[in-house]
């Protein structure tokens, strides 16, 4: 945004902002917040703290202290985010994303850098590295980062580095996954209800991720890596041998006695995404114990029919596979998320190199990105339509792969929907789905998966269940 757009929106931002008030001893380190934010707003192209400082005609020392020194509370200014989110946006089918990304520095001293895989260049580079919790609405029409925190590598940080870095004692090693969890929780106690939640194969493949989600009672539909171990029948020994999900799929009778169905996942500018699925239950071992039933779900791409992805989910009786599809390919939205954080607002610009102002830098991100949604959502209802952050001209840009959901308000909770494993065994009866025992439902007009089913119909009105 132009100087003249940020003065234009002067009493919104500052409405905004005083929601924050708390989080600041001084006045004079609150106005620093709103100095901060109006910089990453505006179109300079590097948001560092130079840069900013420069913009708002403030000494660079006083931002930098204001990121490193000065006394306020940004896991506050972070809880504060979530319960604006929980107030405004909040509804019982929105999803939380889990994902990281990196963020490329030089040398040794930024605070969390290693040499590991960052996504921003697509290889092993020095970086430091962000896990993130991003929630989005159910139909995709809202999105904002609820949380980020950094990532302190296993190895190489001595207390010597630690020190000159200023990494509190608190700050240890937790895998990635550990420290996804915690942020779903923090945001569960928040008041954020979070009816799906979606990660990667990386998180998928860690059985105490899995275990984590469940037992704060979230349903999830996550990528699972291709050679996951678990069969497609209920074994009576947990020892039992397990096929991988990639063979399972390819060779097994529950999967081969069905066809691949089709199902339109989403427009794109390069066209419709159309998948073929196919599904069955799938139990696996974890902790020396079966575990399951889940919903294993084959996704094919029918462009590139090698292009194949594999999903768990622990759905309940009666969630539609169009639903189960919906949240599994709803991950873009933490991508653009973290694209726009990036493009519009320079969250991987920082220059500062101390634990405390990385954190606080992204803490703060956060809020702007979050101010940014709700402009955005204010435009978008005025042109009827788009979800996309303005630009730093103060344009929107082209809408992206957002997919709009026109079905029937029940869908998300199962009414009208196939049956689970879950539920009773005549249930399972009727879903038509078949066990690797070589054993089938009876098929009906309910069957699952519909045939040419779709996602997201189109204006055309097109209901997803009849």
């Amino acid at each position: 945004m132009t100087v003249q757009q940020i003065q234009a929106l002067g009493p919104a931002l500052s409405k905004y902002l005083d929601e924050f008030a708390d989080c600041f001893v001084s006045p004079d380190t609150r106005y620093h917040l709103k100095e901060y934010v109006k910089g990453q707003l505006s179109d300079v192209p590097r948001k560092n703290v130079q840069r900013i400082a420069r913009l708002m005609d403030v000494p660079p020392r006083t931002l930098q202290e204001f990121l490193s020194l000065s006394d306020w509370d940004d896991q506050r200014l972070r809880d504060t985010v979530q319960h604006i989110v929980v107030r405004d946006h909040n509804e019982d089918q929105a999803i939380g994303i889990v994902d990281e990304s990196g963020y490329p520095k030089k040398g040794k001293k930024t605070a969390c850098v290693q040499r590991q895989y960052c996504g921003a260049v697509g290889k092993k580079d020095n970086c430091v590295m962000g896990v993130h919790l991003c929630y989005a609405s159910f139909d995709g029409k809202f999105r904002a980062m609820l949380d980020s925190d950094l990532f302190l590598p296993e190895h190489g940080w001595t207390a010597e580095r630690r020190k000159e870095a200023n990494i509190p004692d608190a700050v240890v090693y937790r895998p990635k996954h550990e420290i996804a969890l915690e942020q779903i929780r923090r945001a569960v106690a928040n008041g954020m209800y979070l009816g799906w939640v979606t990660a990667d194969e990386w998180y998928a493949e860690k059985p105490s991720f899995v275990a984590g989600l469940e037992a704060t009672g979230r349903r999830f539909v996550l990528e699972i890596p291709k050679n996951l171990l678990g069969w497609l029948y209920e074994p009576k020994n947990p020892d039992a041998r397990r096929g991988e999900v990639q063979d399972l799929v390819r060779w097994s009778r529950p999967m081969l006695s069905q066809e691949w169905t089709e199902y339109h996942i989403k427009d794109t500018d390069a066209g419709p995404m159309v998948w073929e699925v196919r599904a069955a239950p799938f139990w696996t071992k974890r902790d020396g114990k079966v575990v399951g039933p889940y919903w294993l779900l084959a996704a094919r791409d029918r462009l590139s029919q090698d292009t194949i992805k594999y999903f768990l989910s622990n759905a309940s009786a009666g969630v539609p596979i169009e639903i189960l599809l919906h949240v599994a390919f709803s991950r873009w939205s933490v991508e653009r998320t973290l694209e726009d954080e990036k493009d519009e607002l320079g969250l991987d610009h920082f220059a500062v190199r101390k634990y405390p102002s990385v954190l606080r830098h992204l803490r703060i991100t956060q809020v702007s990105h979050l101010f940014l949604a709700h402009q955005t959502q204010r435009l978008a209802g005025k042109k009827h339509g788009g979800d996309d952050l303005p630009g730093p001209q103060g344009g929107q840009r082209p809408a992206g792969c957002a997919a709009s959901e026109r079905g029937r308000p029940e869908a998300a909770t199962g009414q009208g929907g196939p049956k689970h494993p879950r539920g009773s065994e005549n249930q399972r009866r009727r879903t038509g789905i078949a066990y690797q025992d070589g054993s089938e439902g009876a098929k009906g007009q309910g069957d699952l998966p519909r045939q040419v089913a779709l996602l997201h119909p189109a204006s055309a009105g097109i209901a997803l269940w009849d």
